[in-house]
């Protein structure tokens, strides 16, 4: 057996394959996201000695949009991570240095064939409800998640998850995965440690009790207004500093609400004149007028993608010449404008995973990228035998960058002689189209960078239907490269197939963009804004 221990030594193991973050280059840590006005120049605040100074009881962060769910095994989705990772905590998360690191695992070893993880539990944790945690509902949970993701399903497929005994589980791989504790560690649809009860009850609709093991439990939610949650105060903290997803939870403020703010006005001046402590997707248009404001302390981080996913599988839609004529109508500069509002805050480029990546950075395909030929539109709509059919662009306005986005694209759609037509709905209601083909076209996401692109959405054939042989192939012979070089070739040739085929489209990259108080302590942007080390002086 080779024993391994929370340590660098698992950098070590790992870093030859793939453990470089597709937000990372070559591996190196990625630098905070960076903080103007109000003095500050690091992407997380140090907490002060309390001393004399008094703090708020309650955080209140202005959001953009209602959950569809708390449930983070079914629901792919920022904002549904973003809270679920305060009330929730997995086996494995990333620290800092985007390394998976222990949360609710203690240890594990490998079997000499690297098929086999026996992973031993902390003792001692407790649920929410006062259950303790055993290996009865890691497995339960392990094995709901490994049905209900779509990139879990993909990268995982025949894994089984068993109880060894009360505080030890196997994970036994059908083949010697090197990334696999990369997966288990995602951030976004993480698969949470629920209570076997839980899942024993839950039916189609999903679970409909939120509870978990972390550092914040569920008081209320009430819909459309706000989301409540409450100190756990029996938390069992993890070991160490805190690090990214993992080590010390402090849950320094006894009282989170999450409050649903969709115009984006009403959030500025809620966090200018402190009613919201912090808030979420502030307009990036705004980003130069409101950053000389010393009342506010901006962090911006290089995030991720804002993208175009195709219906390819109904109607006109299923014919490629269709979707190349609709990407060689795009204007990509102008799309990017009309989303974030200032040419600092995004980046053309064609690559699904950060440009200055050394590993996974990738230019393929780009050709096909920001192409603004109408006339080259024109004949590839006669290729494909458009009729005028109804081209339906799904979008909310709750997450304005991709509704901007979409009207442009309308737009732009539209002066080729594409009959294109916005459909707009609230967030959740936009989840359920945008995860039915009959029910779209195309769509506009943004998504924030993954660990590698094995783990992109674009990538999943639950996420907006793409289901080809090729996608499996090059997955595959990503995972199973012999050296880094190779798996970064393979990437190139997986991309060049997205764009041929005409899957989706990157239509650039962005910068995310928070608010918070000049005042504010504690506050990490990390791949989600983390609040349970934050503080507000009263």
């Amino acid at each position: 057996m080779k024993h391994r221990k929370w340590s660098r030594l698992l950098a070590l193991a790992l870093s030859a394959v793939m453990l470089t973050a597709c937000g990372q280059s070559g591996g190196a840590k990625e630098e905070p996201a960076t903080a103007v006005a109000g003095g500050a120049a690091e992407g997380t605040e140090t907490t002060k000695p309390t001393g004399e100074i008094s703090y708020k009881t309650e955080l209140n962060v202005a959001i953009t949009a209602n959950p569809p769910s708390l449930d983070v095994h079914g629901v792919n989705s920022n904002i549904v991570g973003g809270i679920g990772t305060h009330i929730y905590e997995p086996l494995f998360a990333m620290d800092a240095n985007y390394e998976p690191a222990g949360v609710l695992a203690d240890s594990y070893t490998i079997s000499e064939d690297g098929k086999v993880y026996t992973i031993k539990l902390r003792q001692g944790v407790k649920f929410h409800n006062g259950q303790e945690m055993t290996a009865d509902d890691v497995v339960a949970s392990m094995s709901r998640w490994l049905e209900l993701s779509g990139k879990a399903k993909a990268l995982l497929a025949g894994t089984v998850f068993e109880k060894a005994d009360d505080y030890t589980i196997t994970m036994t791989l059908p083949e010697a995965y090197a990334d696999a504790l990369t997966v288990v560690a995602a951030s976004i649809q993480f698969p949470a440690i629920y209570p076997k009860s839980v899942i024993d009850s839950a039916g189609t609709e999903g679970i409909t009790e939120y509870i978990g093991t972390g550092p914040y439990k569920l008081d209320e939610w009430k819909q459309d207004q706000y989301i409540h949650l409450v100190r756990y105060e029996d938390y069992a903290q993890p070991a160490g500093e805190s690090s990214g997803f993992t080590g010390e939870k402090l849950a320094a403020t006894p009282d989170i609400y999450f409050r649903v703010v969709t115009d984006d006005s009403t959030r500025v001046a809620g966090v200018q004149t402190g009613q919201y402590d912090i808030a979420e997707e502030m307009p990036q248009e705004r980003y130069q007028e409101l950053s000389g404001d010393s009342s506010l302390k901006f962090y911006v981080k290089t995030a991720g993608t804002i993208n175009l996913f195709f219906n390819t599988t109904k109607g006109i839609m299923a014919s490629p010449q269709m979707r190349q004529a609709i990407m060689a109508c795009l204007n990509c500069d102008d799309i990017m404008l009309a989303s974030y509002g200032d040419p600092n805050l995004y980046v053309l480029n064609p690559g699904w995973c950060n440009p200055d990546d050394a590993m996974w950075g990738s230019d393929a395909g780009s050709e096909y990228y920001n192409q603004n030929n109408i006339g080259k539109a024109k004949e590839l709509l006669t290729e494909a035998g458009y009729n005028n059919e109804e081209i339906v662009l799904v979008t909310t306005p709750d997450y304005g960058e991709m509704y901007n986005a979409t009207l442009v694209v309308q737009a732009e759609l539209q002066s080729a002689g594409i009959n294109a037509v916005v459909e707009s709905y609230d967030f959740a209601t936009f989840m359920e189209h945008r995860a039915n083909p009959d029910q779209f076209s195309l769509y506009i996401t943004s998504n924030r960078y993954n660990l590698n692109p094995v783990q992109l959405s674009v990538l999943t054939k639950d996420w907006a239907g793409l289901d080809r042989p090729e996608v499996d192939e090059g997955i595959a012979a990503i995972r199973m490269a012999s050296s880094p070089e190779e798996s970064s070739a393979k990437w190139d040739d997986l991309q060049e197939f997205l764009y041929e085929y005409g899957a989706a489209s990157v239509l650039g990259h962005y910068s995310g963009l928070m608010a918070t108080g000049a005042g504010v302590e504690g506050f990490n942007f990390f791949d989600f804004p983390l609040y349970w080390n934050v503080k507000v002086p009263a």
